[in-house]
Protein backbone atom coordinates (compact mmCIF):
# COMPACT_ATOMS: atom_id res chain seq x y z
CA UNK A 1 0.00 0.00 0.00
CA UNK A 2 1.57 3.27 -1.12
CA UNK A 3 1.68 6.86 0.84
CA UNK A 4 -1.60 8.55 -0.94
CA UNK A 5 -3.50 5.29 -0.44
CA UNK A 6 -3.00 5.01 3.82
CA UNK A 7 -3.41 8.68 3.81
CA UNK A 8 -6.97 8.31 2.23
CA UNK A 9 -7.95 5.33 4.91
CA UNK A 10 -6.83 6.78 8.02
CA UNK A 11 -8.84 10.02 6.96
CA UNK A 12 -11.51 7.78 6.42
CA UNK A 13 -10.97 6.00 9.96
CA UNK A 14 -10.70 9.29 11.51
CA UNK A 15 -13.87 10.88 10.15
CA UNK A 16 -15.67 8.01 11.19
CA UNK A 17 -14.49 7.56 14.75
CA UNK A 18 -15.26 11.68 14.53
CA UNK A 19 -18.62 10.97 13.50
CA UNK A 20 -19.85 8.04 15.83
CA UNK A 21 -18.20 10.29 18.55
CA UNK A 22 -20.65 13.77 17.40
CA UNK A 23 -23.09 10.88 16.77
CA UNK A 24 -22.93 9.37 20.27
CA UNK A 25 -22.65 12.99 21.34
CA UNK A 26 -25.98 14.08 20.44
CA UNK A 27 -27.77 10.86 21.32
CA UNK A 28 -26.32 11.60 24.93
CA UNK A 29 -27.32 15.15 25.10
CA UNK A 30 -30.91 13.85 23.23
CA UNK A 31 -31.02 11.64 26.82
CA UNK A 32 -30.10 14.00 28.86
CA UNK A 33 -32.70 16.76 27.67
CA UNK A 34 -35.36 13.96 27.42
CA UNK A 35 -34.88 12.48 30.95
CA UNK A 36 -34.56 16.46 32.59
CA UNK A 37 -37.68 17.52 31.22
CA UNK A 38 -39.77 14.47 32.17
CA UNK A 39 -37.98 14.50 35.32
CA UNK A 40 -38.87 18.17 36.04
CA UNK A 41 -42.74 17.55 35.32
CA UNK A 42 -42.59 14.52 37.32
CA UNK A 43 -40.77 16.44 40.14
CA UNK A 44 -43.63 19.19 40.07
CA UNK A 45 -46.23 17.29 39.44
CA UNK A 46 -45.78 15.59 42.77
CA UNK A 47 -44.88 18.14 44.56
CA UNK A 48 -48.09 19.39 43.72
CA UNK A 49 -49.98 16.11 45.32
CA UNK A 50 -48.14 16.81 48.66
CA UNK A 51 -50.19 17.34 51.97
CA UNK A 52 -53.80 17.12 52.82
CA UNK A 53 -55.26 14.47 55.40
CA UNK A 54 -56.14 10.96 54.90
CA UNK A 55 -59.73 12.75 56.64
CA UNK A 56 -59.65 15.30 53.66
CA UNK A 57 -59.23 13.32 51.06
CA UNK A 58 -62.03 10.60 51.60
CA UNK A 59 -64.69 14.11 51.77
CA UNK A 60 -66.03 14.74 49.11
CA UNK A 61 -65.15 18.09 47.59
CA UNK A 62 -67.40 21.09 45.44
CA UNK A 63 -66.77 19.08 42.46
CA UNK A 64 -66.74 15.87 41.43
CA UNK A 65 -64.63 15.02 38.79
CA UNK A 66 -64.88 11.40 36.95
CA UNK A 67 -61.73 10.20 35.09
CA UNK A 68 -63.09 8.08 32.77
CA UNK A 69 -60.69 5.71 31.23
CA UNK A 70 -62.31 3.77 28.16
CA UNK A 71 -63.68 0.19 28.49
CA UNK A 72 -63.74 0.50 32.05
CA UNK A 73 -67.42 0.39 32.75
CA UNK A 74 -67.33 4.23 33.36
CA UNK A 75 -70.47 4.55 31.39
CA UNK A 76 -72.23 2.63 33.92
CA UNK A 77 -71.49 4.59 36.65
CA UNK A 78 -72.05 7.90 34.82
CA UNK A 79 -75.62 6.57 33.33
CA UNK A 80 -76.55 4.27 36.28
CA UNK A 81 -75.06 6.31 39.40
CA UNK A 82 -74.04 10.27 39.04
CA UNK A 83 -77.11 10.92 36.81
CA UNK A 84 -79.56 9.61 39.32
CA UNK A 85 -77.64 11.09 42.03
CA UNK A 86 -77.29 14.55 40.46
CA UNK A 87 -79.67 17.29 39.00
CA UNK A 88 -79.22 17.50 35.32
CA UNK A 89 -78.68 21.68 36.02
CA UNK A 90 -75.42 20.46 38.42
CA UNK A 91 -73.78 18.62 36.00
CA UNK A 92 -70.55 20.23 34.04
CA UNK A 93 -71.44 21.22 29.91
CA UNK A 94 -70.46 17.86 28.20
CA UNK A 95 -66.53 17.89 27.80
CA UNK A 96 -65.66 14.73 25.87
CA UNK A 97 -65.05 17.22 22.93
CA UNK A 98 -62.55 19.60 24.47
CA UNK A 99 -64.50 22.42 22.54
CA UNK A 100 -67.77 21.83 24.30
CA UNK A 101 -66.15 22.36 27.48
CA UNK A 102 -66.98 25.22 30.21
CA UNK A 103 -65.66 25.29 33.58
CA UNK A 104 -67.20 28.11 34.56
CA UNK A 105 -70.84 26.97 34.36
CA UNK A 106 -72.07 28.09 37.29
CA UNK A 107 -73.31 25.57 39.86
CA UNK A 108 -71.23 22.28 37.54
CA UNK A 109 -70.85 19.88 40.29
CA UNK A 110 -69.98 16.76 38.33
CA UNK A 111 -67.61 16.43 35.24
CA UNK A 112 -67.45 12.92 33.58
CA UNK A 113 -65.50 12.55 30.60
CA UNK A 114 -62.73 10.94 28.61
CA UNK A 115 -60.21 13.92 28.75
CA UNK A 116 -57.03 13.07 31.07
CA UNK A 117 -55.68 14.05 34.91
CA UNK A 118 -54.82 17.62 33.21
CA UNK A 119 -57.77 19.01 32.87
CA UNK A 120 -57.69 19.77 36.54
CA UNK A 121 -55.87 22.41 35.25
CA UNK A 122 -58.98 23.89 34.58
CA UNK A 123 -60.51 23.10 37.30
CA UNK A 124 -60.46 24.73 41.15
CA UNK A 125 -58.18 22.02 42.47
CA UNK A 126 -58.87 22.35 46.17
CA UNK A 127 -62.50 21.70 45.68
CA UNK A 128 -62.54 19.14 43.55
CA UNK A 129 -62.45 15.28 43.98
CA UNK A 130 -61.56 13.03 41.66
CA UNK A 131 -62.83 9.06 41.15
CA UNK A 132 -61.84 6.62 38.31
CA UNK A 133 -61.78 2.55 37.83
CA UNK A 134 -59.32 0.45 36.11
CA UNK A 135 -59.60 -2.65 34.06
CA UNK A 136 -56.99 -5.52 33.74
CA UNK A 137 -54.71 -4.19 30.71
CA UNK A 138 -55.14 -6.87 28.79
CA UNK A 139 -58.83 -7.54 28.82
CA UNK A 140 -58.64 -3.13 28.06
CA UNK A 141 -56.50 -3.89 25.53
CA UNK A 142 -59.30 -6.51 23.99
CA UNK A 143 -62.23 -4.48 24.69
CA UNK A 144 -60.29 -1.31 22.63
CA UNK A 145 -60.30 -3.51 20.03
CA UNK A 146 -63.60 -5.11 20.11
CA UNK A 147 -65.61 -1.99 20.03
CA UNK A 148 -63.42 -0.25 17.88
CA UNK A 149 -64.21 -2.97 15.18
CA UNK A 150 -68.00 -2.93 16.59
CA UNK A 151 -68.94 0.66 16.27
CA UNK A 152 -66.82 0.54 12.41
CA UNK A 153 -68.69 -2.30 11.18
CA UNK A 154 -71.87 -0.48 11.52
CA UNK A 155 -70.48 1.27 8.44
CA UNK A 156 -70.58 -1.96 6.16
CA UNK A 157 -75.00 -2.47 7.22
CA UNK A 158 -75.90 1.02 7.29
CA UNK A 159 -74.22 2.80 4.57
CA UNK A 160 -76.19 6.19 5.73
CA UNK A 161 -74.23 6.62 8.60
CA UNK A 162 -71.39 8.06 6.15
CA UNK A 163 -73.25 11.09 6.88
CA UNK A 164 -72.08 11.08 10.76
CA UNK A 165 -68.69 11.78 10.09
CA UNK A 166 -69.33 15.39 9.11
CA UNK A 167 -69.66 18.16 11.20
CA UNK A 168 -72.72 18.44 12.47
CA UNK A 169 -73.94 22.48 11.91
CA UNK A 170 -73.36 25.08 14.75
CA UNK A 171 -77.10 25.70 15.24
CA UNK A 172 -78.25 22.44 15.83
CA UNK A 173 -79.85 23.40 19.15
CA UNK A 174 -82.37 20.62 18.97
CA UNK A 175 -79.78 17.84 20.29
CA UNK A 176 -76.72 18.04 22.10
CA UNK A 177 -76.04 14.30 21.74
CA UNK A 178 -72.00 13.14 21.86
CA UNK A 179 -71.52 11.03 19.08
CA UNK A 180 -69.05 8.41 19.48
CA UNK A 181 -66.91 9.99 16.59
CA UNK A 182 -66.50 13.20 18.87
CA UNK A 183 -65.04 11.49 21.78
CA UNK A 184 -61.52 10.42 22.51
CA UNK A 185 -60.12 7.90 21.77
CA UNK A 186 -62.50 6.88 19.59
CA UNK A 187 -62.53 9.73 17.04
CA UNK A 188 -59.10 8.26 16.14
CA UNK A 189 -59.43 4.72 16.28
CA UNK A 190 -63.06 4.25 14.60
CA UNK A 191 -62.16 5.70 10.91
CA UNK A 192 -58.66 4.00 11.46
CA UNK A 193 -60.69 0.29 11.62
CA UNK A 194 -63.55 1.69 9.18
CA UNK A 195 -61.25 2.42 5.93
CA UNK A 196 -59.48 -0.73 7.27
CA UNK A 197 -62.85 -3.04 7.14
CA UNK A 198 -63.54 -1.05 3.57
CA UNK A 199 -60.52 -2.06 2.31
CA UNK A 200 -60.66 -5.71 3.18
CA UNK A 201 -63.98 -6.01 2.13
CA UNK A 202 -62.98 -4.31 -1.51
CA UNK A 203 -60.69 -7.06 -1.32
CA UNK A 204 -62.67 -9.79 -1.05
CA UNK A 205 -64.75 -8.27 -3.45
CA UNK A 206 -62.27 -8.85 -6.20
CA UNK A 207 -61.02 -11.75 -4.92
CA UNK A 208 -57.74 -10.74 -3.20
CA UNK A 209 -58.61 -12.03 -0.23
CA UNK A 210 -60.28 -15.52 0.49
CA UNK A 211 -63.04 -15.49 3.54
CA UNK A 212 -61.90 -17.92 5.93
CA UNK A 213 -64.67 -20.93 5.96
CA UNK A 214 -63.73 -22.23 9.51
CA UNK A 215 -61.16 -19.59 11.23
CA UNK A 216 -59.50 -20.94 14.41
CA UNK A 217 -60.69 -17.32 16.21
CA UNK A 218 -62.00 -14.25 15.58
CA UNK A 219 -59.15 -12.51 16.62
CA UNK A 220 -57.27 -13.73 13.29
CA UNK A 221 -59.55 -13.34 10.53
CA UNK A 222 -57.35 -11.45 8.06
CA UNK A 223 -59.90 -11.46 5.91
CA UNK A 224 -62.50 -10.16 7.21
CA UNK A 225 -60.72 -7.78 9.88
CA UNK A 226 -57.70 -6.46 11.42
CA UNK A 227 -55.85 -9.01 12.75
CA UNK A 228 -55.74 -8.82 16.86
CA UNK A 229 -51.89 -9.24 16.56
CA UNK A 230 -51.45 -6.26 13.64
CA UNK A 231 -53.63 -3.87 16.18
CA UNK A 232 -51.28 -4.60 18.91
CA UNK A 233 -48.52 -3.14 16.76
CA UNK A 234 -50.14 -0.60 14.87
CA UNK A 235 -48.47 2.46 15.51
CA UNK A 236 -51.83 4.30 16.12
CA UNK A 237 -52.70 1.52 18.83
CA UNK A 238 -49.09 2.44 20.41
CA UNK A 239 -50.17 6.24 20.29
CA UNK A 240 -53.91 5.87 21.89
CA UNK A 241 -54.28 2.41 23.58
CA UNK A 242 -50.85 1.22 25.36
CA UNK A 243 -50.43 2.14 28.82
CA UNK A 244 -53.82 4.58 28.32
CA UNK A 245 -54.35 4.10 31.60
CA UNK A 246 -51.55 5.58 33.02
CA UNK A 247 -50.99 8.11 30.50
CA UNK A 248 -54.68 9.24 31.42
CA UNK A 249 -54.27 9.24 35.37
CA UNK A 250 -51.05 10.62 34.70
CA UNK A 251 -52.12 13.63 32.28
CA UNK A 252 -50.40 12.75 29.39
CA UNK A 253 -52.40 11.26 26.68
CA UNK A 254 -52.66 13.28 23.13
CA UNK A 255 -55.60 14.91 24.44
CA UNK A 256 -53.62 16.80 26.86
CA UNK A 257 -53.81 20.31 28.48
CA UNK A 258 -50.13 19.89 30.10
CA UNK A 259 -47.39 22.29 27.74
CA UNK A 260 -45.17 20.75 26.60
CA UNK A 261 -47.13 17.23 26.72
CA UNK A 262 -45.99 16.34 23.07
CA UNK A 263 -42.52 16.76 24.12
CA UNK A 264 -42.73 14.56 26.61
CA UNK A 265 -44.37 11.86 25.45
CA UNK A 266 -41.62 11.81 21.89
CA UNK A 267 -39.21 11.32 25.09
CA UNK A 268 -41.12 8.74 25.92
CA UNK A 269 -41.14 7.05 22.80
CA UNK A 270 -37.49 7.32 22.45
CA UNK A 271 -36.68 6.41 25.69
CA UNK A 272 -39.12 3.84 26.99
CA UNK A 273 -37.26 3.51 30.51
CA UNK A 274 -38.33 6.94 31.87
CA UNK A 275 -41.71 5.57 31.78
CA UNK A 276 -40.84 5.16 35.64
CA UNK A 277 -41.30 8.58 36.56
CA UNK A 278 -44.53 8.14 34.58
CA UNK A 279 -45.48 5.59 36.42
CA UNK A 280 -44.62 7.08 40.11
CA UNK A 281 -46.92 10.23 39.33
CA UNK A 282 -49.87 8.03 38.27
CA UNK A 283 -49.51 5.93 41.15
CA UNK A 284 -49.42 9.05 43.82
CA UNK A 285 -52.66 10.29 41.99
CA UNK A 286 -54.43 7.26 42.09
CA UNK A 287 -53.65 7.27 45.92
CA UNK A 288 -54.92 11.01 46.34
CA UNK A 289 -58.25 10.07 44.40
CA UNK A 290 -61.48 10.12 46.46
CA UNK A 291 -62.34 6.59 44.93
CA UNK A 292 -60.85 4.05 42.95
CA UNK A 293 -62.24 1.10 41.21
CA UNK A 294 -61.98 -1.96 39.06
CA UNK A 295 -63.93 -3.30 36.47
CA UNK A 296 -62.87 -7.13 37.68
CA UNK A 297 -64.61 -6.34 40.90
CA UNK A 298 -67.56 -4.79 39.48
CA UNK A 299 -70.52 -5.41 42.45
CA UNK A 300 -68.23 -4.95 44.84
CA UNK A 301 -66.51 -1.56 43.68
CA UNK A 302 -70.59 -0.16 43.03
CA UNK A 303 -71.45 -1.29 46.70
CA UNK A 304 -67.80 0.64 47.43
CA UNK A 305 -69.06 3.70 45.25
CA UNK A 306 -72.29 3.93 46.38
CA UNK A 307 -71.60 3.88 50.47
CA UNK A 308 -68.17 5.97 49.55
CA UNK A 309 -69.21 8.84 47.11
CA UNK A 310 -73.18 8.34 46.50
CA UNK A 311 -73.63 8.60 49.94
CA UNK A 312 -71.71 11.82 50.12
CA UNK A 313 -73.36 13.63 47.22
CA UNK A 314 -76.86 12.46 48.69
CA UNK A 315 -76.03 14.34 52.35
CA UNK A 316 -74.65 17.38 50.28
CA UNK A 317 -77.87 17.77 48.06
CA UNK A 318 -79.99 17.31 50.85
CA UNK A 319 -77.56 19.87 53.27
CA UNK A 320 -78.39 22.41 50.09
CA UNK A 321 -82.13 21.32 49.87
CA UNK A 322 -81.91 20.11 46.46
CA UNK A 323 -85.15 18.46 45.08
CA UNK A 324 -83.87 15.04 43.40
CA UNK A 325 -84.52 11.59 43.66
CA UNK A 326 -84.74 9.42 40.50
CA UNK A 327 -83.77 11.55 37.74
CA UNK A 328 -86.18 9.86 35.17
CA UNK A 329 -88.52 12.51 37.52
CA UNK A 330 -85.68 15.83 36.06
CA UNK A 331 -86.18 16.75 32.90
CA UNK A 332 -85.51 20.03 30.50
CA UNK A 333 -88.27 20.52 27.83
CA UNK A 334 -86.27 23.95 26.74
CA UNK A 335 -83.57 22.18 24.83
CA UNK A 336 -84.87 18.12 24.97
CA UNK A 337 -82.21 16.73 26.99
CA UNK A 338 -83.37 14.55 29.69
CA UNK A 339 -81.18 12.30 31.99
CA UNK A 340 -81.30 8.86 32.29
CA UNK A 341 -84.51 7.15 33.20
CA UNK A 342 -84.25 3.92 34.79
CA UNK A 343 -86.46 1.32 32.59
CA UNK A 344 -86.96 1.15 28.78
CA UNK A 345 -85.83 4.77 28.29
CA UNK A 346 -82.24 3.78 29.45
CA UNK A 347 -81.82 1.38 26.71
CA UNK A 348 -82.77 4.29 24.51
CA UNK A 349 -80.44 6.62 25.61
CA UNK A 350 -77.23 4.21 25.97
CA UNK A 351 -77.73 2.98 22.40
CA UNK A 352 -77.88 6.43 21.38
CA UNK A 353 -75.04 7.67 23.12
CA UNK A 354 -72.93 4.39 21.59
CA UNK A 355 -73.89 5.25 18.17
CA UNK A 356 -71.92 7.24 15.75
CA UNK A 357 -75.00 8.81 14.60
CA UNK A 358 -76.27 11.74 16.39
CA UNK A 359 -79.84 11.77 16.30
CA UNK A 360 -82.61 14.31 18.38
CA UNK A 361 -83.39 11.65 21.88
CA UNK A 362 -86.68 11.51 21.83
CA UNK A 363 -88.17 12.15 25.38
CA UNK A 364 -91.13 10.99 27.23
CA UNK A 365 -91.43 12.54 30.14
CA UNK A 366 -92.69 10.54 33.31
CA UNK A 367 -94.88 12.50 35.21
CA UNK A 368 -94.85 12.18 39.00
CA UNK A 369 -96.28 13.82 42.11
CA UNK A 370 -93.91 17.07 42.92
CA UNK A 371 -93.45 15.50 45.93
CA UNK A 372 -91.89 12.91 44.81
CA UNK A 373 -88.90 14.41 43.57
CA UNK A 374 -88.09 16.09 46.90
CA UNK A 375 -88.41 12.42 48.18
CA UNK A 376 -84.63 10.92 50.28
CA UNK A 377 -83.05 9.46 47.74
CA UNK A 378 -81.33 6.62 49.89
CA UNK A 379 -78.25 4.17 49.15
CA UNK A 380 -80.42 1.71 49.30
CA UNK A 381 -82.65 3.35 46.52
CA UNK A 382 -78.95 4.09 44.55
CA UNK A 383 -78.23 0.70 44.32
CA UNK A 384 -81.42 -0.53 43.64
CA UNK A 385 -82.27 1.46 40.34
CA UNK A 386 -78.41 1.13 39.49
CA UNK A 387 -79.15 -2.75 39.26
CA UNK A 388 -82.10 -2.18 36.95
CA UNK A 389 -80.12 -0.09 34.57
CA UNK A 390 -77.10 -2.26 34.53
CA UNK A 391 -79.57 -5.04 33.53
CA UNK A 392 -80.98 -2.97 31.26
CA UNK A 393 -78.19 -1.32 29.37
CA UNK A 394 -75.76 -4.58 28.96
CA UNK A 395 -79.15 -6.43 27.35
CA UNK A 396 -78.98 -3.07 25.06
CA UNK A 397 -75.38 -3.69 24.55
CA UNK A 398 -75.27 -7.38 23.41
CA UNK A 399 -78.42 -6.73 21.25
CA UNK A 400 -76.11 -4.02 19.78
CA UNK A 401 -72.90 -5.98 19.31
CA UNK A 402 -74.86 -9.03 17.61
CA UNK A 403 -76.46 -6.11 15.55
CA UNK A 404 -73.03 -4.34 14.57
CA UNK A 405 -71.05 -7.76 13.69
CA UNK A 406 -73.03 -8.96 11.22
CA UNK A 407 -71.07 -7.02 8.44
CA UNK A 408 -68.11 -8.75 9.19
CA UNK A 409 -69.84 -12.52 10.53
CA UNK A 410 -68.49 -15.25 11.04
CA UNK A 411 -66.75 -13.34 13.29
CA UNK A 412 -67.91 -13.11 16.92
CA UNK A 413 -66.37 -11.56 19.90
CA UNK A 414 -66.76 -13.43 23.47
CA UNK A 415 -65.07 -15.04 26.48
CA UNK A 416 -64.91 -18.57 24.56
CA UNK A 417 -63.43 -16.80 21.38
CA UNK A 418 -60.71 -14.44 23.73
CA UNK A 419 -59.45 -18.39 25.24
CA UNK A 420 -58.73 -18.88 21.69
CA UNK A 421 -56.05 -16.23 21.59
CA UNK A 422 -52.55 -17.46 21.38
CA UNK A 423 -51.19 -17.26 24.28
CA UNK A 424 -47.44 -15.61 22.65
CA UNK A 425 -50.27 -12.75 21.85
CA UNK A 426 -51.29 -12.28 25.55
CA UNK A 427 -47.25 -11.84 26.39
CA UNK A 428 -47.20 -9.09 24.11
CA UNK A 429 -50.20 -7.29 24.67
CA UNK A 430 -48.61 -7.42 28.22
CA UNK A 431 -45.04 -7.01 27.48
CA UNK A 432 -46.14 -3.43 25.48
CA UNK A 433 -48.46 -2.02 28.62
CA UNK A 434 -46.00 -3.03 31.09
CA UNK A 435 -47.05 0.36 32.75
CA UNK A 436 -50.56 -0.21 32.77
CA UNK A 437 -50.02 -3.88 34.35
CA UNK A 438 -48.02 -2.12 37.40
CA UNK A 439 -50.35 0.64 38.05
CA UNK A 440 -53.55 -1.86 37.95
CA UNK A 441 -51.59 -3.81 40.64
CA UNK A 442 -51.09 -0.63 42.61
CA UNK A 443 -55.00 -0.16 42.35
CA UNK A 444 -55.85 -3.15 43.18
CA UNK A 445 -53.73 -2.56 46.86
CA UNK A 446 -55.87 0.43 47.19
CA UNK A 447 -58.96 -1.14 46.21
CA UNK A 448 -57.98 -3.67 49.06
CA UNK A 449 -57.81 -1.22 51.41
CA UNK A 450 -60.34 0.93 50.54
CA UNK A 451 -62.47 -2.34 51.10
CA UNK A 452 -61.12 -3.61 54.51
CA UNK A 453 -61.40 0.19 55.55
CA UNK A 454 -65.37 0.54 54.33
CA UNK A 455 -66.01 -3.12 55.85
CA UNK A 456 -64.71 -1.68 58.98
CA UNK A 457 -66.50 1.07 59.24
CA UNK A 458 -69.61 -1.01 58.44
CA UNK A 459 -69.21 -3.32 61.55
CA UNK A 460 -66.72 -1.51 63.65
CA UNK A 461 -67.35 -2.19 67.62
CA UNK A 462 -66.54 0.84 69.98
CA UNK A 463 -64.43 -1.61 72.61
CA UNK A 464 -65.49 -0.27 75.53
CA UNK A 465 -68.97 1.17 75.98
CA UNK A 466 -70.33 -0.86 72.85
CA UNK A 467 -69.35 -4.50 74.52
CA UNK A 468 -70.78 -2.98 77.81
CA UNK A 469 -74.15 -2.68 76.08
CA UNK A 470 -74.20 -5.96 74.19
CA UNK A 471 -73.98 -7.81 77.23
CA UNK A 472 -76.34 -5.40 78.79
CA UNK A 473 -78.77 -6.54 76.02
CA UNK A 474 -77.88 -10.08 75.82
CA UNK A 475 -78.30 -10.46 79.62
CA UNK A 476 -81.64 -9.00 78.81
CA UNK A 477 -82.68 -11.39 76.56
CA UNK A 478 -80.89 -14.84 77.21
CA UNK A 479 -80.53 -17.23 79.47
CA UNK A 480 -78.38 -16.09 82.90
CA UNK A 481 -76.29 -19.38 82.91
CA UNK A 482 -74.27 -17.67 80.16
CA UNK A 483 -71.08 -16.13 81.03
CA UNK A 484 -69.26 -12.90 79.83
CA UNK A 485 -66.54 -15.10 77.96
CA UNK A 486 -69.56 -17.25 76.13
CA UNK A 487 -70.95 -14.30 75.20
CA UNK A 488 -67.90 -13.00 73.66
CA UNK A 489 -66.95 -16.66 71.73
CA UNK A 490 -70.48 -16.18 69.89
CA UNK A 491 -69.99 -12.62 68.59
CA UNK A 492 -66.55 -14.06 67.58
CA UNK A 493 -68.21 -16.81 65.48
CA UNK A 494 -70.71 -15.09 64.54
CA UNK A 495 -69.73 -11.21 63.62
CA UNK A 496 -73.10 -10.45 62.40
CA UNK A 497 -75.17 -11.00 65.06
CA UNK A 498 -73.84 -7.22 66.72
CA UNK A 499 -75.52 -5.37 63.34
CA UNK A 500 -78.51 -7.36 64.69
CA UNK A 501 -78.10 -5.96 67.86
CA UNK A 502 -77.21 -2.92 67.39
CA UNK A 503 -80.36 -1.61 66.08
CA UNK A 504 -82.15 -3.02 69.43
CA UNK A 505 -79.91 -1.63 71.46
CA UNK A 506 -80.02 1.73 70.23
CA UNK A 507 -83.52 2.11 71.87
CA UNK A 508 -82.81 0.36 75.08
CA UNK A 509 -80.03 1.91 75.70
CA UNK A 510 -80.99 4.76 78.13
CA UNK A 511 -83.23 2.07 80.13
CA UNK A 512 -80.50 -0.05 80.88
CA UNK A 513 -78.96 -0.14 84.34
CA UNK A 514 -74.87 0.12 83.66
Amino acid sequence: MNFSALSVLLFVLTVSVAGKSVFGARNYDDYGHCKAIVKTWADQSLQELEGGTEQERVLLKDLLFFLHVPRTGGRTYFHCFLRNLYPHNQECPRSYDKLRFDPSKPECRLLVTHDDYSILSKLPKVKTSVVTVLRSPVDRVFSSYEFSVEVASRFLIHPSLSSSIRPRPKNNTISQGVSTLDIWPWKYLVPWMREDLFARRDARRIGRMAIEKEADNSYDMEAMLMPLREFIHHPLAHEIVHNGATFQVAGLTNNSYIEGAQEIRQCLVKYSFLGKYVLQVAKRRLDKMLYVGLTENHKESATMFANMVGAQVISQLQKSNNSFGLSSFVTNNRTGNRLLSIGSDSEELMQQQSSIEDQKLNIHPVTKNAKEKKENFTVAKLMGSYEGCVSTSRSSQRRRRISSLKGIAPANFSTEERSRVPESVIKEIEKLNSLDVELYEHAHKIYSKQWTAWLQQQTSIPLESSIQVMEDTFYNRAPRFLSVSSFLAFITVVPLVYLIYKVAAHGRTSKLKI
